[in-house]
């Protein structure tokens, strides 16, 4: 099991967001995580990757408790996850196979060939191979969150988190991008994805679905 929360509640600011929460996620499961703007979906992933701690319950991630998690163990646990945002959030003053380059480098490669190669590989993947040397700016949305899941790829992740990485696409690139990541989940990366768009969930073979509604996560049978 790669994901175990077990009766978590999660505030901010001492204001309920969530509560019992539990939420299992194994290898090559693909889960949503429904609901409306506000609902707390984003703040579920943020507990997740160590960007909120959980106030009660049991929440474990990778081997790591999300309860008691310090912050010079974040590094360990977020080169083991795979980050996909809405707004791509790629280095807007950097080529794509730059964007690329930095990642691998602040996580710890060196060897200039390895590091080249590990970058055509998860270029290739998203067939962005032929943008390597293209700036952001010259993408369309699409492409732009494509090269953001190959760049979330890059250390060979157990777990990929996309917090509504379609919010921003037209229903084209929505589609193209749902079926990247199933293709992911296929090779046995488990993805968890928010979303309010529920067309979405139809173009994957056995999701598992959670909704976030009234302050609780409660599964879709």
């Amino acid at each position: 099991m790669l994901l175990n929360y077990n009766n978590v509640e999660i505030k901010h600011d001492d204001a309920l967001i969530l509560g019992n929460v539990n939420l299992q996620v194994n290898e090559g499961d693909y889960v949503f995580i429904t609901g409306k703007v506000g609902s707390g979906k984003s703040t579920l992933l943020a507990t997740i990757y160590g960007e909120l701690r959980p106030t009660a319950g049991e929440a474990n991630v990778l081997d790591f408790d999300m309860m008691k998690i310090k912050p010079k163990q974040l590094p360990s646990l977020r080169k083991q996850l795979g980050m996909v945002f809405q707004d791509f959030q790629l280095l807007t003053d950097r080529t794509v196979s730059k964007n690329m380059e930095f990642v691998l480098r602040s996580t710890g490669w060196k060897n200039k060939d390895v590091i080249q190669t590990r970058i055509q590989e998860v270029l290739s993947m998203v067939t962005m191979l032929d943008k390597a040397d293209k700036f952001p700016y010259e993408l369309s949305g699409g492409e732009q969150q494509s090269v953001a899941i190959a760049r979330a790829m890059l250390n060979n992740p157990k777990l990929i988190l996309a917090d509504e990485p379609t919010g921003n696409l037209d229903t084209e690139s929505s589609q193209s991008i749902i079926h990247l990541l199933n293709e992911i989940r296929q090779q046995g990366t488990a993805v968890i994805m928010s979303t309010h768009n529920l067309q979405l969930i139809d173009l994957v073979s056995n999701p598992i679905i959670y909704q976030c509604a009234d302050k609780q996560l409660t599964p879709n049978t």
